[in-house]
This record gives C-alpha cells, sequence and structure tokens, in this order.
C-alpha cells in the first residue's frame, strides 16, 4: 500500500483562501499575549489618531500551516521547519490566500514545500519554504468535534453608539447621581456627547461621588433636591418645562421615580403603559435582540401585552430596525388552553394581523428555541417569518423576562441597555451592576430614541 508521502508529486500544488475579521486579530492576542495596538481592533497604535487593526504577522503565516495540515500533504502532517520572509501587511477585512507548492522529497518522509500568502489582489505579504514530515496514511477529522470560539465584543452597541453620537446632546435630568458609579454612567453619555445631564440629587453626596471617580462636576448644572421623591418630582416638572427631554434614574429606588412619572395629575403618562425594554447585545449573535418586560410590569394582562409589544416594536424602529419580528414566548410553541400564556400570545398574534399592533412582524406562542433558532423552528416544523429570527422576544410576566435577561448577561456575556418606554419621554433605568459600556448604550439607545421622535 502506497503512502501519502509516496502519492505526493513534485509541483502539486493547494491552496485555501481566508477573510481576515478583527475577530481573528482578538482571539491571536489572546492566544499569544501579543496585545500590540496596532494589531487590536479600535485601538490606535502608532499614535497617527486612527485605529490600524494591522493583521499580525505571524497570523497571517498562521494560514500557511493551515493548507500544510489540511489539504498538502494533509492532515497528520508534522512541522520540521519553517522560514518566512514578510515583506508585506494585511489589514482587517481583506482577504488573503496562502498557498503551498511542492519543491522535494527527501528520505524519512521528508518534503520541502515553497510557501507564500498574498491577498486576493495579487499583493505578496509572506514567503518562504517548509519542511514537513508527510503522513503515511490518510486520515480525517470531523471539524464540528473542535470546540469553538465566540469572541465577547458587542459590536451591535458599538454601532448603536456611532449613530447616536453625531446627534445633538439632549438634556437628560438625572435622578440622584449620588454614588460614583450613577454619576460616572452620566458623565460617560456626556463625554460621547450624546446627553447633557443635568444633575438633581443631594450636592454634598454628588460632590463625594465625583471625588471617588475623579469626574469633574463644573459642566454640570446640579439642582438642590436632597430628598429622592422631591428630586424625581422636580425631573417630570423638567420636562413639562422643556427643559429636559428625557430622565435617567440614578441611585433611587425605581419605584420612587416611576411613581413621580405615573402620576395622573403632572406626571408623564402616555396613551399606553409604560414598559421596560432591554437591547441585548449578545456576542456572535449577528443581531441585537430585545427582551420585555423584565421590570415594570409584573403580570401583565392581555391589553397590556399589546402595549409592551407596540413600545417594543416603537424603540426597534427608532434603533434602526425597520420591521422587526416579535416572538411571543411560551413553555410551548402550540396553543394550549392549560397555558394561559399561549391563549395570550394567539390573540396578540391575530391582533398584529389585524392592525391593531402596527410596525412589525408578530408571531406566538414560541418557545425559546424556535424563536431564536432557525434549524429548532425547521424541526418543529413552524412556518413563520418570525420563528428562529425573533429580533423581540416578549416575555409571559416579569420573572420570565428578568431571569431571561440576566442569563445572558451573567452566563452569555451579553451587555444591556435599555429605556422605559410609553412615558412622554424616554426614562433611563440603570443598574448598579451594569458595565460602563451598558450604560453608555442606554444613553445610545435614548438618543435614538429622542431622534426618532423630532
Amino acid at each position: 500500500m502506497t503512502s501519502i508521502y509516496d502519492d505526493l508529486q513534485i509541483g502539486a500544488e493547494a491552496q485555501a483562501t481566508r477573510l481576515c475579521r478583527e475577530e481573528d486579530l482578538i482571539v491571536f492576542a489572546n492566544t499569544s499575549g501579543n496585545f500590540n495596538p496596532l494589531n487590536v481592533p479600535d485601538q490606535d497604535g502608532d499614535g497617527d489618531g486612527r485605529p490600524e487593526a494591522v493583521a499580525p504577522s505571524m497570523w497571517v503565516a498562521s494560514l500557511i500551516s493551515s493548507v500544510l495540515g489540511n489539504q498538502l500533504p494533509g492532515p497528520g502532517t508534522r512541522y520540521r521547519s519553517q522560514s518566512l520572509t514578510f515583506v508585506g501587511q494585511a489589514m482587517a477585512g481583506e482577504t488573503l490566500i496562502a498557498r503551498v507548492r511542492v519543491r522535494e522529497k527527501f528520505a524519512d518522509r521528508v518534503v520541502r514545500l515553497d510557501t507564500w500568502v498574498e491577498t486576493d489582489t495579487g499583493r505578496l505579504l509572506v514567503e518562504g519554504e517548509a519542511e514537513v514530515y508527510a503522513p503515511e496514511v490518510l486520515v480525517s477529522l470531523d471539524r464540528d468535534q473542535v470546540p469553538g470560539l465566540v469572541v465577547q465584543r458587542h459590536v451591535h452597541f458599538d454601532e448603536m453608539i456611532a449613530r447616536a453620537e453625531p446627534l445633538p446632546p439632549f438634556t437628560t435630568a438625572v435622578v440622584a447621581p449620588e454614588e460614583p458609579d450613577a454619576l460616572a454612567g452620566a458623565i460617560l453619555g456626556a463625554e460621547h456627547t450624546l446627553i447633557t445631564p443635568l444633575l438633581i440629587g443631594d450636592p454634598d453626596k454628588i460632590a463625594s461621588a465625583a471625588e471617588t471617580r475623579g469626574l469633574d462636576l463644573s459642566p454640570y448644572e446640579i439642582i438642590a433636591e436632597p430628598q429622592h421623591k422631591a428630586a424625581a418630582k422636580r425631573a417630570v416638572q423638567l420636562v413639562h418645562e422643556g427643559r429636559a427631554k428625557a430622565i435617567m434614574k440614578g441611585h433611587l429606588h425605581t419605584d420612587v421615580l416611576l411613581s413621580a412619572i405615573l402620576k395622573k395629575d403632572g406626571g408623564l403618562r402616555g396613551t399606553r403603559r409604560l414598559s421596560h425594554v432591554f437591547v441585548m447585545d449578545v456576542p456572535g449573535l449577528d443581531h441585537p435582540i430585545m427582551i420585555t418586560d423584565a421590570a415594570i410590569n409584573i403580570a401583565p394582562d392581555l391589553k397590556t401585552k399589546a402595549d409592551i409589544i407596540q413600545n417594543a416594536i416603537d424603540l426597534a424602529n427608532a434603533i434602526g430596525i425597520d420591521t422587526p419580528k416579535v416572538g411571543i414566548l411560551s413553555a410551548v410553541e402550540t396553543v394550549n388552553p392549560a397555558i394561559p400564556s399561549t391563549l395570550d400570545a394567539a390573540i396578540l398574534s391575530k391582533m398584529a394581523e389585524r392592525g391593531q399592533i402596527t410596525g412589525g412582524l408578530v408571531d406566538g406562542p414560541l418557545a425559546m428555541d424556535n424563536a431564536v433558532d432557525l434549524a429548532a423552528a425547521r424541526t418543529k416544523g413552524i412556518t413563520s417569518m418570525v420563528a428562529g429570527r425573533a429580533d423581540i422576544l416578549i416575555a409571559p410576566n416579569l420573572e420570565a423576562g428578568n431571569m431571561l435577561a440576566k442569563e445572558l448577561t451573567f452566563l452569555a456575556h451579553a451587555d444591556a441597555g435599555g429605556i422605559v418606554m410609553g412615558a412622554q419621554c424616554p426614562v433611563i433605568l440603570t443598574s448598579r451592576a451594569d458595565s460602563d459600556q451598558a450604560r453608555l448604550a442606554s444613553c445610545a439607545i435614548a438618543a435614538l430614541a429622542v431622534g426618532a421622535a423630532g
């Protein structure tokens, strides 16, 4: 029986094409330990004020090994040596082609090959030669058996922030920013030209919070209202007076803030019920996903759920999702009279068909798997424009929504921003557990909502 080595012909060639992605540069930085800012996306490595995202030369050269190990000589190949001369640089976004050509064969299954990598336009990046031990027998590997990687990036929030930053900053009444994180989140929004904070609370506590984080308060107006109820009421008044276009929660209880907003006389009630919408940036997911309601309505009835859906659709439209797909969640995807949430879902879907809910595609009941995974939906035989593609997930109650949002945050490494919809202005609710990126994203989401409202 001839071996793989015996079958190799002088002059035989193989190649592999690879798109250089920003994620590749991040993975290489983490696995190699080389965090050269020239090679890390969004970093300025040469001080010219612009990020470079240059592909590390050794990452480019590593593409050669993929051809050797997968094609020529193939699986089971072992390196003996590799020479490299780097003659060009690749950037994230370029398509690269790694090539190898058999030059000589020696005893003991040693093979010498010419190796090079070039762009798809023919620009040479690296050249050299490899000596390898060719495998004796043909072997194979199922790539599905190799664990995959998900880069923990939040590209959707980056895009939202980039879209919101050119908009005029809007004045935001920040209620009780009396702890360092609450104050820092508001000022971070200001530094990114998203909001103009108007700080309402105890001046001494605000100053102490600023000192703890080294923040400069001189650019910002402070309205002295040491009592939280009074501070929340003042924020509502500022909206009515036209001095503020949004409200942001600082370090106070949510119910204190919402109580001022929901007052029938002098509050900020709109035509629909208030509901909170989480906008989640889940690493590896190719679109943001929205979850509602996980913060305000504990056990919503059918009418409230209709308002919750419409609020979420309106926000989705504002952040750039033209016709959001709304999945109404339950434990199962079939209507079961013993499970009330399936009945609500079916009715709400029909309401959307009849134009009582507008601006999006609504379907339910859907279980979580077939709401977000197309393969799961097909396995269940569900034919729907929403199933497997949902942009918005409607939870049956607050408990389910809250658990879902926190599972994505703490198990899937998602960042969560979001606002309260249904009032006369956006209300930014923040949590002490929020990262700076999540707080900034919430400001960006509010900015886009204000911009959409005109």
